[in-house]
């Protein structure tokens, strides 16, 4: 492979011992879903350019940075989740945030023990170190063609020349429409007189371009630009250091890997959330006939393992460096019938009746996922954040990226709820130079039929989006089928089930009520999936993206 500028941000210490699967002779032809049809078409042209996989997810993830800052970008971090065609090999790249050396675990309480209103989530402290960059130049040193600087040129073209203003995008700067109006140099970019610009209006970010090329040269996490980016923080009551931005590092981590009756899942590992709660919900799914289901049953039962899943992610999970994670037992088919003892099948289960989790007495979701196969069956499933809406909806000046809010992801406060209503404990707790818990759950799904590739944006709805997916690609529905199903999802607490507006029929939810399920209907549908399959009967590769968004799916 091309060496990528050398720099601390890549650490050569050997991966676990990696996941494998079947090898088979690749597809001939790419498919790429992503959020925005720009980044897909950067990804396919990183691909004629003599790129691969791996290659193409530093462009899409380059030119996602610039035409969806407030979902993810330079200032956030994520997983990769890798498939090597040659060898079989699974690897989950992990660019999740760290917290700050200066790091406590009380750092967003008041002196009243209570949290402080928005500590988390507004301006420079609420930023973690930012994994983005240091995940595109560990992707393209260790396993991509071309040079990291080739494959961010889209990015840093689009960055300069502009795109049309879309109304995902306006919706989003109209949320967060006074923060942005406080930074100049964020106005000037994003505002037009103080005011949301009009659909179509071209959006340039000169700022951003240059901060691109700086992390095509491998100077992101030192030198002048990291002085910048430090100064910046620290002047506005943040608290990095040069220290933390050196001493940054991608790990490799082997993915969560299990079976659900014919196929064998591949998923995002802890800091991650998802694989583990994918798991333990679809085992707890597979002792019941859900062909035979009725409608309402099947939802029912849907519900009732996101219920059991999401309660062991509060207590159990976090930062596999810093807590020990029972993933063998919450990953058990044997320990999933010992849940499945505690569900009816005409009533629900209060979340109040499981074991607590603690001891101690909205924003919208911003996140972005990817679904990439190139003609040699590499494959990347990515998904990238910067958690909330433009994350902490703060930019260094002179740097043209938004820093993240990933800090309001620990549990600030055992048992008090983050942005997403998710509550967690110890395991979860703020520690210094610790990664935060997520919900983004990269996925591959892979039977004798064929294979799909699927992940999805939407907080803690990312997981119940993605084992829709699973249940829907199983039962035969195809890519677009899947992206545009209906979704429902349960968290544990808050104890509701939450669906999209037209999600349940009348006579669907009334059936679901008498069941005894709170229902909370969604004022707008959620999530954006990008999903790609490949039928290994017909070698068909099929890529397609979410109508909930503007992304597009092709075939190369």
């Amino acid at each position: 492979p091309a060496a990528a500028a050398p720099g601390p941000a890549v650490d050569r210490a050997p991966a676990p011992a990696p996941a494998a699967a079947p090898r088979r002779a690749g597809p001939g032809k790419a498919a790429i879903a992503s959020a925005h049809p720009l980044a897909t078409q950067a990804g396919l042209d990183v691909l004629a350019q003599g790129g691969n996989a791996f290659d193409a997810a530093i462009a899409i993830s380059g030119v996602l940075a610039v035409v969806e800052p407030g979902s993810t970008g330079i200032g956030g971090g994520g997983f990769y989740l890798l498939h090597f065609a040659d060898t079989g090999r699974q690897v989950m790249v992990d660019g999740r945030e760290k917290a700050p050396s200066a790091a406590t675990r009380d750092m967003y309480l008041g002196p009243d023990g209570k949290v402080r209103e928005r500590a988390s989530r507004d301006g420079p402290l609420a930023a973690g170190i930012p994994g983005e960059p240091a995940a595109w130049a560990w992707l393209a040193e260790r396993y991509g063609r071309l040079p990291l600087s080739t494959s961010l040129q889209p990015a840093i073209r689009v960055a300069r020349e502009g795109f049309p203003l879309y109304a995902r995008l306006q919706n989003a700067i109209r949320f967060k429409q006074k923060d942005l109006a406080r930074q100049p140099e964020v106005a000037r970019v994003f505002l037009r007189n103080g005011e949301v610009p009009e659909v179509g209006t071209l959006i340039r970010q000169p700022a951003l371009a240059r901060t691109l090329e700086t992390i095509a040269r491998g100077q992101f996490y030192e030198g002048r630009f990291a002085q910048k980016l430090v100064d910046g923080v620290q002047r506005d009551g943040g608290v990095w250091t040069l220290e933390d931005l050196a001493n940054y590092r991608v790990v490799e981590r082997a993915p969560v890997t299990f079976r659900y009756r014919d196929a064998t899942i591949t998923s995002a590992a802890p800091p991650s959330s998802g694989g583990i709660v994918l798991a333990n919900a679809l085992n707890i799914l597979s002792g019941y006939d859900l062909a035979k289901a009725d409608a309402v049953t099947r939802q029912h039962l849907v519900v009732e393992a996101l219920r059991h899943a999401f309660r062991d992610r509060a207590e159990y999970l976090g930062d596999p460096d810093f807590v020990q994670i029972p993933t063998e037992k919450l990953t058990s088919p044997l320990y999933a019938a010992g849940q499945r003892t505690s569900i009816r099948l005409d009533r629900a289960t209060p979340s109040a009746h499981l074991r607590p989790v603690y001891v101690e007495g909205a924003d919208g979701p911003s996140t972005s996922h990817f679904s990439v196969i190139d003609r040699d069956g590499n494959r990347v499933g990515a998904t990238t954040s910067v958690n909330l809406f433009f994350g902490a909806a703060y930019q260094v000046p002179g740097t043209g990226f938004f820093l993240n809010n990933t800090m309001d992801d620990f549990s600030v406060r055992a048992g008090t709820p983050n942005a997403f209503e998710l509550v967690g404990a110890e395991a979860n707790a703020v520690a210094a130079n610790k990664r935060p818990l997520s919900s983004m759950t990269p996925t591959f799904v892979e039977t004798d039929r064929g294979l799909m590739i699927i992940g999805s944006p939407g907080g803690s709805t990312i997981i119940s989006n993605v084992l829709l997916g699973v249940l829907n690609w199983l039962d035969g529905r195809t890519a677009q089928e899947i992206v545009g199903a209906p979704r429902i999802h349960h968290q544990y607490l808050p104890d509701s089930l939450m669906v999209e507006p037209k999600a349940l029929t009348p006579e669907a939810k009334a059936a679901l009520e008498a069941r005894g399920h709170r229902i909370r209907v969604g004022s707008r549908e959620w999530g954006n999936a990008q999903v790609v399959t490949w039928d290994y009967a017909t070698n068909t590769v099929s890529a397609a993206s979410d109508p909930r968004g503007v992304g597009a799916g092709l075939v190369y």
